[in-house]
């Protein structure tokens, strides 16, 4: 496996890097041949597929609260762009290509990014937390993940973690994109607010479901890398059943493997 030492760039090469990078990504939206989600529906789809929830502030250690009321700020802008967007059949939805570059210009303010491993503020800052929760409820749908960055570092131990390590999604404008293919033969609609506490998402479909989804966490092991640092790994699987709560298969999503930015002795 390849090596996950933390590697020192310079300010240029990561400027530059950035620039590379989304270009790139600019040039696969305009040139191949995916038929992108880009249509909304006023009305809700009748059926709930998958629905979760998640607290909008947090306590964290070392971290300003003021940076967690902007992320909401953050959050509500682009939750607009998403929600009730429509995924058909054979379309693609594209986190980046929806949002947009979360600039000042269009409202997005100072907000939490984890850099390289650091805590950092930066503008539009936060949005992992959408991202995260819509590739969630997609792995407790029909719905095919299609492109996924998972997360590089694990940030926090695992007190309160209602979900297994490794089951959330990174992103970074635009090169670090979430994209969801519908390869089904129905309608799916993304339906994403904020309450006064949460963060909601929800895929609706114009047929009732008729698969349920647990996901679930395996393989879990921890290792001391030649560099001193711990690595944290484990596998994300699925089981699928039929509406009659009959197993049809269990499905192997992904692996993941992320820098502990904590001791893997802590006691309780």
């Amino acid at each position: 496996m390849k090596s996950l030492k933390p590697i020192k760039r310079s300010a240029l090469r990561i400027y530059l890097g950035k620039k590379y990078y989304r270009l790139k990504r600019y040039i696969k939206w305009y040139t191949n041949r995916k038929k992108y989600a880009n249509k909304k529906e006023s009305m809700p789809l009748p059926y709930i597929i998958s629905s979760h929830k998640t607290p909008l502030l947090r306590e964290l250690k070392g971290v300003d609260m003021w940076l967690q009321h902007n992320k909401i700020i953050n959050l509500k802008i682009a939750s607009n762009k998403l929600n009730k967007v429509i995924i058909k059949p054979g379309e693609t939805f594209s986190y980046w290509r929806l949002i947009g570059n979360p600039t000042k210009r269009k409202g997005y303010v100072e907000g939490m990014e984890l850099f390289f491993g650091t805590v950092t503020v930066a503008v539009g800052g936060g949005l992992c937390q959408l991202s995260n929760l819509i590739y969630w409820i997609t792995l407790h749908s029909p719905l095919t993940v299609s492109e996924r960055y998972r997360h590089s570092y694990d940030v926090f131990p695992d007190s309160n973690r209602s979900q297994p390590f490794g089951s959330g999604a990174t992103c970074a404008y635009n090169y670090l994109d979430l994209q969801i293919k519908n390869e089904t033969d129905k309608n799916y609609q993304l339906i994403i607010y904020l309450t006064d506490t949460d963060l909601v998402g929800e895929w609706r479909s114009d047929m009732p479901a008729t698969r349920i989804y647990q996901v679930y966490e395996k393989d879990h092991w921890i290792t001391q890398e030649f560099w001193g640092g711990y690595i944290r790994h484990n596998t994300i699987h699925r089981k699928v059943f039929n509406i009659e709560n009959e197993l049809i298969t269990d499905e192997f999503i992904t692996e993941n493997c992320a820098i502990m930015m904590y001791d893997p002795m802590l006691t309780d």
